[in-house]
């Protein structure tokens, strides 16, 4: 299934409203050895880094998020046991790895804003543009673009920064940011931070 979306190619966003959001770029999900291991996630590291660098260099403002369970948290009756607090699964990928100035938000559902302080967060800081990129596209990204553009933020999503379990979910997802939601689709070359 192919869904058609507009790409847009000239994507200039103010480095001082603006922040990137890693959504559960975490062992379990990105590594082989992970308990729910995207395979298509290892795509996008090298993408998501080279816009992390790019955002840096102008002090965009990053947040991680960090799906973060108990032993016996009850998501555990939809998926297997995935990043338990603590545990190597739960760990933030190395090559992702984050800097003291990022701010880590642990989040217990697919939600980032979900019983969380992001929006405090970005309220503090004055942020108006929300580029998200991560896994899983039809989850996770998807709720915190859901619930982003609920509350007003601009939602900016590089499709070549986002992985799904499969490309149904990932087209869903991309037609759901776009159509639904009204963010904005690109690739993270075509962004840039001024």
């Amino acid at each position: 299934m192919s869904v058609s979306i507009e790409l847009s190619e000239n994507v200039s966003l103010d480095a001082g409203s603006s922040a990137i959001i890693v959504v559960d770029m975490q062992n379990d999900f990105c590594d082989e050895k992970g308990s729910l291991f995207v395979i298509e996630s290892r795509k996008t590291i090298e993408p998501i880094s080279k816009l992390l660098e790019k955002a840096r260099k102008k002090n965009v403002k990053i947040f991680y998020t960090q799906d973060t369970h108990q032993e016996d948290d009850l998501e555990f009756n939809i998926w297997p046991k995935h990043a338990i607090e603590g545990s190597w699964g739960w760990e933030i990928i190395p090559e992702l790895k984050p800097r003291a100035e990022d701010i880590i938000i642990r989040k217990l559902r697919y939600d980032a804003f979900y019983g969380t302080n992001l929006e405090h967060y970005l309220r503090i800081y004055n942020i108006k543009n929300l580029v998200i990129v991560g896994t899983v596209a039809n989850i996770c990204v998807l709720h915190t673009a859901g619930s982003a553009a609920l509350r007003w933020f601009n939602v900016i999503v590089p499709i070549d920064c986002i992985s799904a379990i499969n490309e149904f979910d990932y087209n869903i997802a991309l037609r759901q940011v776009n159509f639904l939601y009204k963010g904005i689709l690109t690739k993270s070359e075509y962004i840039q931070f001024s």
